[in-house]
């Protein structure tokens, strides 16, 4: 079977082919118009799509975030010079099995590419079907062609294809030749294209990697594009936009250079007797460092009138309102310790969705599990928000149950946040909890939700905050939809 182009997501917890046969998508009406009505376009989220550690499928994902189900277990890492003995990964021993990337790709590819690759097909292929984008069939007509080219694809990636540079490193040092793929590999662009080349999607083919704020900064690029459409139009202009976040390099060489660093848990949490799904605890006095993620997480950005004119609004998810992004010229692991340059980047993305601090409701913070992070994030938004409205926040981290995933962590926190409050389970809205904090750190002393979620009531306004190696901070703002944005969305919305 040719699986050129197969992209593998899941609805309703069963596994679906996204692309097959070499077949690609396409938004199944004409054009959008070019024309520009005086304001500003929105940007709307009409798919979305998970591969994670605790569930593959973006349904399976928004359950265990309401759960507060960890996906964090023991990890052997297979070097005595490695100390960490916990991890998140997708498809480990004892943790989620629904991810087959056989599925995605042949045996040949999986050997000649790095794990993100199948993972951010997945999470992709289950956005657009999400979003109800038709299948096209090749060789390609010309109307398909051209609505090909209006799609781009954004990829926000740290460590990119680190995992498969690694293994030809020990492939040269055990004289065994090295891939003919290890240039393309190592180099993150290529991977961006990758997604595009299976999807056939020949819009912009972009790569951005910025640390741990790269999928944030993918989003935020990807509205806007979008937005500039009403103001470029003609040749280029584009209707949406496919953005993953994807990291997965859980081994040795990468836990031990962050040990380094002294940001990881280095606990032995089966040792001491303590459970090894608990050992992220952002916002806990009892934290001693993140625990290492990874995993694939996906959006469909499309712009207001294109889902107007294909009459596509019961897929509207939300509306990526802001953008904000800064940095500190600080440090290139610490934050400032003024952590004025993450609070203006929180200000910038509430700024630029044309709202007040005081409109914004709910906060998923970076939350990492460091001493430092939650302490430094906690006062970046008592400084962003004020004291008073920083206090009436609902806030959150679903780093407590995936680990850090690096890189994709922005799409990460942007999928389970929307997601959750949603309702994309299937079980109604809620506030998403923070697992694990049991005990809470004096100099933490925001509202984190902990434990338990909350109902999500009348709140809409969100706002995703990432802070990055390389003195690099990132925010964005959201609304999600209630019942009442797909019934009465019209022509003239």
């Amino acid at each position: 079977m040719d699986r050129v182009g197969v992209a593998a997501g899941m609805l309703g917890g069963r596994r679906v082919r996204s692309v097959s046969g070499g077949g690609r998508y396409h938004l199944g009406v004409g054009h959008a118009s070019s024309e520009d009505d005086g304001g500003r376009e929105r940007v709307l989220i009409t798919g979305m799509g998970a591969v994670s550690p605790v569930g593959v499928g973006v349904g399976a994902y928004i359950a265990a975030v309401r759960e507060a189900r960890s996906g964090v277990r023991a990890f052997d890492p297979g070097d005595r010079r490695c100390r960490s003995r916990v991890a998140a990964t997708v498809g480990m021993e004892g943790g989620i099995d629904g991810f087959e990337p056989r599925g995605v790709l042949e045996d040949a590819d999986l050997r000649r590419l790095p794990r993100l690759v199948p993972m951010a097909l997945a999470a992709a292929g289950e956005a657009l079907e999400m979003a109800r984008w038709q299948r096209a069939k090749e060789p390609y007509e010309e109307e398909e062609r051209e609505r090909a080219r209006r799609i781009g694809v954004v990829l926000g990636t740290g460590g990119g294809g680190i995992d498969f540079t690694l293994d030809q490193m020990h492939a040269g040092f055990a004289g065994r030749p090295a891939s003919l793929w290890t240039i393309t590999n190592a180099t993150h662009g290529n991977l961006a294209g990758e997604v595009s080349i299976r999807l056939g999607l020949r819009g912009p083919s972009w790569c951005i990697s910025t640390g741990c704020a790269s999928a944030s900064d993918a989003v935020g690029i990807a509205l806007e594009r979008l937005r500039a459409q009403g103001r470029r139009g003609g040749e280029g202009e584009l209707d949406a936009m496919v953005v993953v976040g994807a990291d997965a390099h859980v081994r040795w060489e990468t836990l031990s250079s962050m040990e380094l660093l002294r940001v990881i848990t280095v606990r032995d949490w089966a040792a001491m007797g303590e459970d090894p799904r608990t050992a992220s605890r952002p916002f806990d006095r009892t934290r001693d460092g993140f625990v290492l993620g990874e995993g694939a997480w996906a959006v469909v950005l499309e712009r207001e009138r294109s889902v107007r004119r294909r009459e596509a609004w019961g897929c509207v998810l939300g509306e990526v309102m802001g953008y904000g992004a800064t940095c500190d010229a600080y440090h290139r692991v610490r934050p400032s310790p003024d952590m004025e340059e993450s609070a203006r980047a929180m200000r910038m993305a509430v700024a630029d969705a044309g709202l007040e601090v005081e409109q914004v409701e709910v906060v998923h913070y970076h939350g990492t599990s460091t001493k430092l992070n939650d302490t430094s994030e906690t006062a970046a938004v008592k400084l962003a928000f004020g004291e008073t409205h920083a206090r009436r926040l609902v806030g959150h981290s679903v780093k407590a149950i995936i680990g850090h995933p690096q890189g994709a962590c922005g799409l990460a926190s942007l999928v389970a946040t929307v997601g959750a409050m949603a309702g994309v389970d299937g079980r109604g809205g809620c506030l998403p909890p923070t697992a694990h904090l049991r005990e809470p750190d004096p100099q933490c002393d925001l509202d984190y939700t902990p434990l338990v979620a909350r109902e999500v009531g009348e709140k809409r306004i969100a706002l995703i905050n990432c802070l990055a190696f390389g003195a690099k901070n990132s925010a964005l703002v959201v609304r999600v939809s209630d019942a009442d944005d797909k019934t009465s969305a019209a022509p003239g919305v």
